[in-house]
């Protein structure tokens, strides 16, 4: 059964603008919530077993697999004035016309952490006050790469079952617009509506419509607004005991709603509760899908690239229904 979208015009006033004071505040309470990480400090992974694993393969029934994330860009954009860069290295000019055995290469590079290719954050990728997650010394991430906490954590995956909160579906809107703000309660109405529980272990997704937005009326700067997060919807989170965040944005809302913390929902959701993020996904496949099946939640493939010493990486997360 669908629920009806809540009307634009009802949706509750925004959160007012966080302290410092207060943001620390949720800071500690988080932090101490948080699992311990285990022996290899895997964060919020650790409840993720293989129990949990095996119940979200068992819940597959189409067998339908779609991506969660977006191309990969090569032009540059307001969003992306970095862009990845893309180039063939072979086959030469005119050498594949040439009799006999011949192979086409390429070669590519990009910075992982813009704001708009599909990414996962790596637990060392945010430091505060000094430290990484779990009081790793800061200094451990130096000019040749990372020395603990690193995207080699999840070298063999993460597997769960994933779980999509549609935000702007809830709203009756087709995406949020720049600045706006997730809260806890969108979220608790968000299952509500779509009749799906976020549990312990599982990976939640957040869709605020950033990709369908950027495709409508184009890139923006997405650096300085975009719709995420307000981090007082953190401890839902924490509540529900997820394994790992992801969303068609950066997260993060801009401008912050705590003008002395840049990326509040990064510090809480990486260094405080020892969650990886995936930031820049795409939903825009995968909800009529979910709409068609009547179902949010599947299981989940997330197989970044094996990076030892990175601090993130791409990522093309699948759903499989």
């Amino acid at each position: 059964m669908t629920s009806r979208p809540r009307p634009a015009s009802s949706r509750p006033p925004a959160p007012p603008v966080m302290s410092e004071a207060a943001f620390r505040d949720l800071y500690r309470r988080l932090r101490d919530q948080a699992p311990e990480g285990g022996e290899y400090r895997r964060g919020a992974l650790e409840r993720l077993t293989p129990e949990r694993v095996a119940a979200a393969a068992a819940g597959v029934r189409s067998g339908r697999t779609v991506s969660l994330a977006a191309p990969i860009e090569t032009t540059a954009g307001p969003d992306d004035p970095e862009p990845a860069t893309h180039r063939m290295v072979a086959p030469a000019p005119g050498e594949a016309e040439a009799p006999g055995l011949h192979f086409a290469r390429d070669r590519f590079a990009m910075n992982v952490h813009g704001d708009a290719d599909s990414h996962l954050d790596a637990l060392c990728h945010v430091i505060f006050d000094g430290e990484l997650y779990g009081g790793v010394p800061a200094s451990s991430v130096t000019p040749d790469g990372a020395d603990a906490l690193t995207v080699d954590l999840v070298r063999d995956g993460i597997v769960g079952r994933g779980v999509l909160l549609d935000i702007p579906r809830l709203r009756g809107v087709p995406w949020l617009e720049p600045g706006d703000t997730v809260t806890a309660e969108d979220l608790a109405a968000a299952e509500a509506a779509q009749e799906v529980t976020t549990g312990p272990g599982d990976l939640l997704f957040v869709r605020v419509g950033h990709r369908r937005r950027r495709r409508s009326l184009g890139a923006w700067d997405a650096a300085q607004a975009r719709a995420g997060l307000h981090p007082e919807a953190m401890p839902f989170l924490a509540e529900r005991r997820v394994a790992a965040l992801g969303s068609d944005g950066n997260n993060d809302t801009a401008p912050s709603p705590v003008a002395e913390v840049p990326f509040p929902v990064h510090v809480l959701a990486v260094h405080a509760m020892g969650l990886h993020l995936m930031d820049y996904l795409d939903f825009e496949e995968l909800v009529p899908v979910c709409e068609q099946l009547g179902r949010w939640h599947f299981l989940c493939v997330i197989a970044p690239l094996r990076l030892p010493a990175a601090t993130g990486s791409p990522v093309n997360p699948i759903a499989v229904l």
